[in-house]
């Protein structure tokens, strides 16, 4: 059993002596927990249970899913809890195209939720420096650390409550790529 399996399932134990009920689903190698209480929930789901599409991004062609150990690099995290609702989906990719042709693949997808801005850490490269929406490259979510762990750029779009992360890693034979969409709690959007 994975670390975050086990300390969900203290959690769980603690949560089912208070009414609650837990639920975890291990099939095709995938990590599913589903916590329910009378306050809210989270469901997490890992591997082959998030693909490009739920992240609201198309495959960079010929790209390939990054496997870590036996299982993909890719999570589902949905945590509901009255009016907080933090929401990631998040996939990574590996083509061997140069990362140069791949941010000009995701600038363009992107553009679908509005301005794309280029980031290096929380500093803008080039124009616009901000969305329309307001996202700054200094909005990075103190609710989601290292999604994706480490990047060159990173490209982003929409608004700090509703975010899409295309996180681009150049490497010496073609590039890593992580694909994250990202729904912060209500009032966290103002706030950071």
């Amino acid at each position: 059993m994975s670390a975050k399996l086990l300390a969900l399932g203290f959690m769980a134990a603690a949560l089912a002596s208070a009414g609650c009920s837990v639920h975890e689903k291990n099939s095709n190698g995938n990590d599913d927990v589903k916590i329910e209480t009378p306050f809210g929930g989270m469901k997490v789901k890992t591997n082959d249970a998030v693909v490009a599409a739920d992240v609201g991004l198309a495959v960079y062609p010929g790209a390939t899913v990054v496997k870590k150990d036996k299982d993909n690099d890719a999570a589902d995290v949905d945590m509901n809890f009255g009016n907080f609702h933090l929401r990631v989906k998040a996939i990574s990719y590996r083509t061997d195209d140069s990362s140069e042709k791949v941010t000009a693949f995701y600038r363009k997808e992107l553009s679908r939720y509005g301005d794309v801005i280029t980031c290096k850490g929380d500093v803008a490269v080039g124009t616009p420096t901000k969305t329309s929406d307001g996202l700054s490259c200094a909005d990075n979510d103190k609710h989601v650390h290292n999604v994706p762990e480490r990047s060159d750029i990173q490209l982003k779009a929409g608004g700090k409550g509703h975010q899409h992360i295309v996180a681009i890693e150049k490497q010496a034979a073609g590039t890593k790529f992580g694909l994250v969409m990202l729904d912060l709690p209500k009032g966290e959007k103002e706030s950071n």
